[in-house]
């Protein structure tokens, strides 16, 4: 039986599958509002299939973006667009994720398929440009050309903590089913973990048990103010593929502490700082997961370059994942989940289209001599 499509259980939500879509920012937010266009992506994935679709990177605070052009649950008006994705994903069959981050010092960044920061000035009053000091675990720039951000004192830290929170509370409000709490790809909870960024001399700098400890705050606080049956995931980046960086060894511990918490997946990615020499390459972080897996007896996913339905197969058959997140893929084939179930499941699937498609991709099949009963 294949395990791809067996379903799994978190505290009070059941996945009818193990595919989920991995958070992807869109860059096509004004001011922090979800909008059509936010809809539209998120929701082909229901149709396509997936079991859990999980909402962008959206900032806890203005300063926590990205960028101007990502998502944000800082202020109550926010909520009515989200809910609107969550009811249309739960009509149609998935449940319904979001990622609460925090940029640090890699807020405030431009949007990527930009490069850089050439709006016109009337491209600045029709996207809602914006941009803002960032904040960090030091005054460490991520780049040369990076702005210089702030150093958060005890005070800031706790602002930052207490806004992670209140965005817990409007996640709750918008109907997610789940939350994952953004520590990776260099981020603010990264940052602080990592020594590449971390160059504080207080009791949240230095070694390990000091640089997680900010992070696990920020975590005990969000899971404390997360219903007790609704999941917690928390994305992580096992290894900073840089010397003097965070290793596997140290994400395990990591792991530990976060289980412990009461998280109930690690989603295992990698990087963030500039440096990395990140081996590239299909299935690449899958190890990784392993790692964090067995290390910590916790369940993860396993996300990057996984693209092949027999591969994601393989590592859930091989324990190395307990779910198989996509990104680009999902980007590339919306209806994934629905072309793997055709070619790892025997029998009829076109049933499981949704009811407007299914029975003509069944004739389309059927035309072209490959249909199956």
């Amino acid at each position: 039986m294949t395990k791809l499509f067996t379903p799994i259980t978190f505290r009070g939500l059941t996945l009818k599958n193990r595919v989920i879509v991995a958070p992807m920012c869109q860059y096509s937010a004004r001011h922090g509002f979800a909008n059509d266009w936010h809809l539209v992506h998120l929701g082909r994935f229901a149709l396509g299939g997936f079991s859990l679709v999980i909402a962008e990177a959206t900032g806890v605070s203005p300063e926590g973006r990205i960028s101007y052009g990502c998502l944000g649950l800082w202020e109550d008006a926010q909520i009515p667009p989200l809910k609107r994705i969550t009811e249309f994903l739960h009509k149609n069959g998935a449940a319904a994720g979001i990622q609460l981050a925090h940029a640090g010092r890699k807020a405030s960044s431009p949007l990527p398929w930009r490069g850089s920061f050439n709006e016109t000035d009337a491209e600045k009053a029709e996207f809602g440009f914006e941009s803002w000091t960032p904040v960090a675990p030091s005054a460490e720039r991520q780049t040369p050309s990076s702005p210089m951000p702030a150093m958060l004192d005890l005070a800031g830290m706790a602002l930052v903590r207490e806004q992670w929170v209140a965005a817990t509370k409007r996640a709750e409000a918008a109907g997610f089913d789940m939350i994952e709490l953004h520590a990776a790809h260099g981020y603010l909870l990264n940052q602080f973990l990592s020594p590449i960024a971390n160059m504080r001399e207080d009791a949240y700098g230095g070694c390990l048990e000091n640089r997680m400890r900010f992070p696990l705050e920020v975590a005990r606080a969000v899971r404390a103010a997360w219903p007790v049956e609704k999941p917690a995931f928390v994305r992580i980046s096992v290894t900073d593929w840089i010397e003097g960086g965070v290793t596997v060894a140290e994400s395990v511990t990591y792991a530990r502490e976060l289980k412990e918490i009461g998280y109930d997946v690690v989603h295992c990615t990698s990087s963030g700082f500039a440096g990395a020499q990140i081996p590239v390459g299909p299935l690449y972080q899958v190890p990784l997961s392993e790692a964090v897996r067995n290390g910590a007896g916790v369940p993860t996913a396993a996300v990057g370059l996984i693209t092949k339905p027999t591969d994601a197969e393989q590592i859930l058959q091989r324990g190395q994942a307990d779910l198989i997140a996509l990104a680009r893929q999902a980007l590339d084939d919306p209806n994934w989940p629905l072309h793997a179930m055709r070619e790892l499941v025997q029998g009829d699937s076109y049933g499981n289209w949704p009811p407007q498609a299914g029975y003509a991709v069944r004739n389309k099949d059927r035309a072209l001599g490959i249909f199956q009963p």
